[in-house]
């Protein structure tokens, strides 16, 4: 029985390191004004497994989405992706003007010092998912994010 248990255990923490193991590193929002109803959140997303960042949520805002910022011949266009790649070991920055999180018909203006809950569902390869639950810090609308 004991031996069946210590087995038991074992599998259960291969289990559960096959999951995406994701780190967030820097993560912001930038703030509004009063009459805004939208803003973007940036961070630098590492997973030490393959894995993909398939949603995001918040109870901030109504609507939350994955962009992408690209050149489409001379325009800069802005759209919504349906997930993320986050390589192996790789960090993979969301950033102004590339990938970011759009925050979407928000609830209340957002304010430098204000905090907002967001949660980060990554799929392993396995297509099982993981939240990632974070409190992120609203910085001023001038605010310079750290290069990587």
């Amino acid at each position: 029985m004991k031996k069946q248990m210590l087995t038991f255990l074992a599998s259960m923490t291969l289990a559960s390191c096959a999951m995406a193991q994701v780190t967030v590193k820097d993560a912001w929002i930038r703030a509004t004004v009063p009459t805004a109803k939208a803003t973007g959140a940036f961070m630098q997303l590492q997973s030490a497994r393959d894995a993909r960042l398939v949603e995001v949520r918040s109870s901030a805002a109504g609507v939350v989405e994955i962009h992408e910022m690209a050149m489409e011949g001379q325009m800069m266009r802005m759209h919504a992706v349906a997930g993320l790649d986050l390589p192996a070991g790789k960090a993979v920055n969301l950033a102004s003007g590339s990938y970011h999180v759009m925050l979407l018909d928000l609830k209340r203006q957002l304010k430098e010092g204000d905090t907002v809950p967001m949660t980060l569902v990554i799929q392993n390869q396995d297509k099982k998912t993981e939240t990632v639950s974070l409190s992120v810090p609203v910085k001023a609308l001038n605010y310079a994010a750290p290069k990587h």
